[in-house]
């Protein structure tokens, strides 16, 4: 076993409200939700954009897979060879700086062309920005506060900024001043971030505390240990739980069940709030009873989402019953960065993350969209909710394989 100082976590005190491991957590979470903000946008402000372009569900999927895919290649890519070569705080903040100028790009999209063009931009410079937040917050971490931390990081990201305040705030811009302005005010805060970062984060956080000479990317050695060898499926499958339903929930509560514009973004920002609850309690009950009962049981959970959405619209459960189920969102820092971080050794950590992390937004990201949308089209507007449910039961599944 590791000792702190080896695995490059610092051993001076960390008690109090105002220590570096928690600016370290803030920092990192600001960071993250600059870019789910800029990622999500699209999402919600689709029924303005699809209107405008002239989109199917089809190229609806393939925008989502678009970014996915770039975002999955850069996110291990990127990070390996941040991790290689002991550039991690330089390859994060060059990341920060060029997402937030890619924004500006969706907003001058002119047909489904440039978008994507746009997106797969976007989508390279984002990849590796999760899985070096994740890696710095967790070398900063105490032991017990893993979990929590690393929920905080995601739930303030992916919920807070992301589910919440995006589809607020960018519907609004959007109904006001138009798409496009919604689209360019949404990259301006990561730029100060960006430049925060780059005096704050510290060298021993940042740097690891050994060299590697062997440039190799560690698949097969990575491969070896059993939760990244299980941890992928798992994280396939609620990654893909989450996106098969992404990009489409907002056009199929205004086109399908007949929410208004503002009834839509008031809903998606509540299923928001259940992403930030469910981000920072599923991986804090995660510390208390163990990481693999939770991951099965909000599994079990998030099959259910799926059918609150369709049987339930119209009556006085649907939005409670959707709050609830929605919490399998809390999983996604619990298969992506807690447990491939606890499986290996300090050298191997970022790269860990950013193999899960990559091959989830493959499969998860870019497969299941796009086949969400084919079946969108051509079966049934809800065809991704049965996808999504699907994939939550075959989590459950692969998750038994968990140590």
């Amino acid at each position: 076993m590791s000792t702190p100082t080896e695995q490059g976590i610092s051993t001076t005190s960390k008690k109090g409200l105002f220590t570096y491991e928690n600016g370290i957590v803030l920092l990192m979470a600001l960071t993250f939700g600059c870019l789910f903000f800029d990622r999500l946008a699209l999402n919600f402000l689709m029924p303005y954009v699809a209107k405008d372009l002239q989109l199917n569900n089809t190229q609806i999927g393939l925008l989502a897979g678009a970014l996915s895919l770039a975002w999955a290649f850069s996110s291990f890519f990127s990070t390996a060879w941040a991790e290689t070569n002991n550039k991690k705080k330089v390859v994060f903040v060059t990341a920060v700086f060029v997402f937030s100028i890619c924004s500006f790009g969706s907003g001058l999209a002119t047909s489904f062309v440039t978008l994507l063009l746009a997106r797969l931009l976007m989508g390279l410079a984002e990849g590796p920005v999760i899985p070096l937040a994740q890696n710095f917050v967790e070398r900063e971490s105490s032991p017990h506060r893993l979990g929590i931390n690393a929920g905080i990081l995601q739930g303030m990201g992916s919920a807070l900024f992301g589910s919440i305040l995006a589809p607020v705030v960018l519907v609004q811009i959007a109904e006001n001043v138009g798409w496009r302005n919604a689209f360019y005010i949404a990259g301006a805060p990561g730029l100060l971030l960006g430049l925060i970062a780059w005096g704050y984060v510290k060298k021993t956080t940042a740097e690891s505390t050994k060299t590697h000479e062997s440039a190799t990317l560690n698949f097969s050695e990575l491969l070896q240990y059993n939760n990244v060898k299980w941890g992928i499926p798992v994280a396939c499958c609620v990654f893909g739980w989450w996106f098969a339903t992404l990009p489409f929930i907002a056009n199929y509560f205004v086109n399908s069940q007949g929410m208004s514009a503002d009834e839509m973004g008031k809903t998606m920002g509540l299923l928001g709030v259940s992403g930030l609850f469910s981000s920072i309690i599923v991986p804090g009950l995660s510390d208390k009873i163990g990481r693999k009962k939770v991951i099965l049981f909000f599994c079990g959970v998030g099959a259910c989402y799926p059918f609150a959405v369709y049987f339930l619209a119209g009556s006085g459960a649907h939005l409670p019953v959707m709050f609830l189920t929605y919490f399998m969102m809390g999983l996604i820092p619990l298969v992506a960065a807690v447990v491939p971080s606890e499986a290996v050794p300090d050298h191997l950590k970022a790269k860990a993350i950013g193999l899960i992390t990559g091959v989830a937004e493959i499969v998860g990201g870019v497969l299941i969209p796009a086949l969400a949308g084919l079946l969108s089209d051509a079966v049934d507007p809800s065809a991704f909710l049965w996808i999504a449910a699907s994939l939550a039961l075959a989590g459950l599944a692969f998750s038994t394989k968990l140590k």
